[in-house]
């Protein structure tokens, strides 16, 4: 096997959840990578991984963890005010140090008119990616099945303004199950662009059926007019980017932003996207 220090794959955000779990795919099947970090010493300890440091906005530690790589697995940046900007120094610096392929964790239905708020900033790194002229993937997840449970409020209500749209909730294990797929063959995914869903589109209703089955207590989804979310949340004491994503994850299910399901996950992993339902248990358990 390649020398890690030598290894043609780099993978941001190995410290957290997606990242970690692409990491650890890639190690399990054999391919050397570098994991570009902000902590050294958060990063994984896996075979044939080397861990580099380097935050998106440090443009000289970035060229230098993504010099000689052919291939690189960029997580989005934390939610912040400035995420956009962290994003386009981050492409630019992979263009900088020569990167031949940008996979991309960006959001279903990424737009410039998304409802969602953060959908938009993801568009806008999509559309800085292709005009650095990199060979890209991009990887739109839907909402995470993981988090459904923390929509839960102490009371075991779910508020927010959905009306009865749905979302295809994904899991984070299937979305590294298509990364690795993709990154271990990422010619074949040149200017590919994957929705990454779950099996079934679902309303807050059924997604409030699924916990109260799983976890044993009752669950229910009470929908909110947007006055209403934004009155609830002003508690937190959140700026308003941050607001208005909070609130904006719920009316883009209620206005279909985030329903539809796609074969993406079963034809890249050769298996079928994880239920809710099976995710939930999994995250209990």
């Amino acid at each position: 096997m390649t020398e890690s220090s030598e290894a043609t794959v780099v993978v941001t955000g190995a410290t957290g959840r997606l990242g970690g779990r692409v990491a650890r795919r890639l190690a399990e099947r054999g391919v050397a990578q570098r994991l570009l970090v902000r902590s050294l010493d958060r990063a994984p300890a896996l075979p044939g991984a080397a861990a580099v440091l380097g935050g998106y906005g440090d443009h000289d530690a970035v060229v230098r963890g993504l010099s000689g790589a052919e291939t690189v697995f960029m997580v989005s940046a934390s939610e912040s005010s400035d995420r956009l900007d962290q994003h386009k120094a981050f492409v630019d610096a992979a263009a900088e140090a020569g990167v031949g392929h940008l996979v991309y964790v960006s959001f279903f239905g990424a737009a410039p008119d998304a409802t969602f708020t953060l959908a938009r900033d993801h568009f806008h790194t999509e559309e800085h990616i292709r005009a650095r002229g990199m060979a890209y993937t991009f990887l739109r997840d839907n909402l995470y099945a993981e988090f459904v449970p923390d929509l839960v409020g102490e009371d075991g209500v779910i508020r927010g303004p959905a009306g009865q749209g749905r979302a295809a909730f994904v899991s984070q294990d299937d979305i590294a199950d298509a990364a690795a797929a993709v990154l271990t063959r990422p010619a074949e995914h040149a200017g590919a662009v994957h929705d990454l869903t779950g099996p079934e589109s679902l309303t807050l209703d059924d997604a409030a059926g699924i916990l109260s089955e799983v976890l044993g207590r009752a669950i229910t989804y009470r929908p909110e007019t947007v006055e209403e979310a934004y009155a609830s949340r002003a508690s937190y004491g959140a700026p308003p980017w941050q607001l208005d994503a909070w609130v904006s994850t719920y009316t883009a299910i209620a206005a279909g932003g985030l329903d539809g399901v796609s074969d993406a996950v079963p034809r890249l992993t050769g298996h079928p996207a994880t239920p809710l339902v099976d995710v939930v248990r999994a995250v209990r358990g």
